[in-house]
């Protein structure tokens, strides 16, 4: 596995797509980019869930159109399993109600296929650092429209505005923790305070409601 000096953990990732066009083009961007290492493609729903179980990946980048069990079903099983993977689910679809039920589910993030070239070295950066909602810009637009008709809950305490302020500036776990002097589990605590009380699902959305609402 390759070191790199700037990270402590190299990120392990498997491909899975039954596109090995797709896949290619995604292992070549991966393997360029430093602190991530690709372990292994799977061509099929259930080669997945086996390549999850034998290889442990850190984050398993899941096409939701898979021969012979599609990403939701492998989605599920990879979340009700007792291995601590994330899931990067890639899609062509950008209908609003599809996305966030996937994010709710528990994928980490959800990006369009046409967009991956600009954002999938930096959503396995994140992930791996144990951020969740990352979007792409597509998707983003969709999550922002569903807040249009959404009530907001702003009874959050005084600590979990300073996490809202500083996710709506872009900072990452680590930099909101080393900002605010906390771990970075107590972060990801914070946040799922917020994501409950905001009626979201991910961090795109609370840094778009916080805008919108002007509680930032």
């Amino acid at each position: 596995m390759r070191e790199t000096p700037n990270t402590l953990k190299v990120i392990s990732v498997l491909l899975a797509d039954d596109h090995p066009i797709v896949c290619k083009g995604i292992h070549v961007l991966l393997d360029a980019a430093e602190g991530i290492n690709v372990v292994g493609e799977a061509h099929s729903g259930k080669q997945a869930l086996q390549m999850v179980t034998d290889l442990k990946p850190d984050i398993v980048i899941l096409d939701i159109e898979m021969p012979d069990m599609n990403g939701v079903e492998v989605l599920t099983r990879i979340v009700e399993s007792s291995i601590p993977v994330k899931v990067l689910v890639l899609s062509s679809y950008d209908d609003r109600e599809y996305i966030t039920q996937v994010l709710t589910m528990g994928a980490a993030g959800y990006l369009i296929k046409d967009e991956v070239t600009d954002i999938i070295v930096e959503a396995v950066h994140g992930i791996g650092r144990g951020e969740k909602g990352w979007v792409s810009r597509k998707v983003a637009e969709r999550l922002s429209q569903m807040l249009d008709n959404k009530g907001v809950n702003k009874d959050l305490t005084p600590r979990e505005m300073d996490v809202l302020l500083l996710v709506s500036q872009g900072k990452t776990n680590a930099e909101i923790g080393l900002s605010l002097g906390i771990s970075e589990k107590t972060v990801e605590k914070h946040l799922d305070m917020i994501f409950r009380k905001m009626g979201v699902v991910s961090r795109v959305e609370a840094a778009v409601m916080a805008v919108r609402e002007h509680m930032v």
